[in-house]
């Protein structure tokens, strides 16, 4: 608890977007109080010895494109407070069923060359948007600008953002290699890839593979928000942990006040203070696919058939494009896949840190309907199996976390979607509601500052940065 009894600003939930909007309200010389349910700080950026002493696992967040893609997050130079990034030498790898794998490499060129007849259809999506990630990522990773600062890249990356992955992977490469390889990307959305936008996050993550890479923080994801919080306390923000929240009347004065919460819990916390037209919009809201995770502890490195999966720490699991898409329309349609697609994970073989010497960790996560109790062990280590047999040999310990026990662990991943709500073209820039700006809400000094507002999910804190930026201007 805390001693103070008035603050400039008061934020709810210790997350990534919650510790930016707390810096970025302390960088303007307000004072501020950083509040946490939980004993430690991170949402969904904590690492714990989930399987066997001494083996350090990421409990959500893995790998972290965003994050190095984040202007907020450059400008603070994190490296200062201990943050250190471990860059694999490929961003990610696919593998195929006859033995290759499509290995994303920092390379464009080097990428397209693996592609054989798609390398010129591949340099043509990809270059133009790599050249021009700097800037296109500051428009990108916000609310959807009236008046771009970039323009033409903005524009170019819309054309062909707006279309189903599905579509576009079939419109734009000929052979399944290449389509596979976005399918993969796509995937990331956990929305069916006949959807419209789905596209979009196929070429964001893609053009971060080459643009600024796939790395991972150096002894776990849990040193990122340790960084953000050290730069917080630097400040002279407070940060209280152990405090649930059960009602806003119970938080200290303050001029403003932020939520790193989704509009569930926020309709819960308000109690009447939401107008009712707005409560409805929130009571709307809806929440996306949930997640299956496993962890491992293995006695040594995953035996892939396709060698070059080792150069990579992110390996998407799931073969071709039809059978992804087949996938993740089965989820959509709450049904659960018998060959899921299979986001894996390994951080210990470019990261000492995360295991004993010669053993490591596994890291792997299928989607599932929003609140599924099925256990999908059996399947998601079938499809790992399938290529790399011996896989199941390896393993000295699991530990699972099905859609329940996600939210137990983040009470933002309501029903395991750990994306803060369904990122479909109805709800991608309009979240959580069509009122405009989407952080502000219609009580004056109440902001949303969570993944449930532009641009949505992912470890890069813009929504934190952007909710107190609103704050501050109506502050002034």
């Amino acid at each position: 608890m805390t001693e103070r009894t008035r603050y400039d600003a008061v934020v709810v939930g210790a997350g990534p977007n919650g510790l930016a909007a707390a810096i970025t309200m302390a960088q303007a010389g307000r004072s501020v109080l950083l509040i946490e349910a939980a004993e430690v700080i991170g949402g969904g950026c904590r690492s714990a010895e989930l399987t066997l002493p001494g083996y350090i696992h990421d409990i959500c967040a893995a790998i972290q494109p965003l994050a190095v893609s984040s202007p907020f997050f450059r400008s603070l130079s994190l490296e200062r407070f201990g943050l250190r990034w471990v860059y694999p030498p490929a961003a990610f790898a696919h593998p195929l069923d006859d033995g290759r794998a499509v290995v994303v490499e920092r390379s464009v060129a080097a990428t397209g060359q693996s592609l054989g007849r798609d390398e010129p259809a591949y340099q043509r999506l990809m270059q133009p948007l790599v050249e021009a990630w700097e800037g296109l990522s500051e428009d990108l990773l916000g609310p959807l600008p009236l008046l771009p600062r970039h323009f033409l890249p903005l524009i170019g990356f819309g054309l062909r953002a707006i279309w189903p992955a599905r579509a576009l992977a079939k419109a734009c490469f000929r052979t399944e290699a290449a389509r596979a390889w976005l399918a993969g990307l796509a995937a990331h959305a956990a929305l069916p890839l006949e959807a419209p936008i789905t596209a979009a996050f196929g070429l964001v993550l893609g053009a971060c593979a080459h643009a600024v890479g796939w790395p991972m923080a150096e002894g776990g994801a849990q040193r990122i928000v340790d960084a953000l919080a050290a730069c917080l306390r630097s400040l002279g923000g407070e940060i209280a942990t152990g405090w649930r929240v059960e009602s806003l009347r119970e938080l200290p004065p303050a001029r403003a006040t932020l939520l790193d919460l989704t509009p569930r819990q926020i309709l819960r916390l308000a109690d009447d203070r939401l107008p009712p037209t707005y409560r409805r919009r929130l009571e709307a809201y809806r929440y996306g696919a949930g997640a299956f995770k496993l962890d491992y502890a293995l006695d040594g490195p995953i035996p892939w058939r396709a060698p070059e999966c080792a150069r990579a720490a992110t390996v998407h699991i799931g073969g071709t494009l039809e059978e992804i898409a087949e996938s993740e329309a089965l989820v959509s349609r709450g049904k659960h896949p018998e060959r899921p697609f299979v986001l894996l994970v390994q951080h210990s073989l470019f990261d000492a840190s995360r295991a004993p010497q010669g053993r490591h960790t596994c890291w792997a996560y299928c989607h599932v309907p929003n609140g599924s109790t099925t256990d999908m062990t059996a399947r998601i280590e079938a499809q790992i199996e399938r290529f790399a047999p011996g896989f199941r040999d390896r393993i000295l310990a699991r530990h699972a976390m099905h859609t329940a026990a996600l939210e137990r662990y983040n009470a933002n991943y309501i029903g395991g979607d750990f994306n803060g709500g369904r990122q479909d073209w109805r709800q991608l820039y309009t979240r959580p509601t069509l009122h405009q700006p989407p952080y502000a809400t219609p009580v004056a000094g109440l902001y949303i500052c969570s993944s449930s507002t532009p641009p949505g999910g992912g470890v890069h804190g813009m929504c934190g940065y952007h909710a107190a930026s609103l704050a501050l201007r109506q502050m002034a």
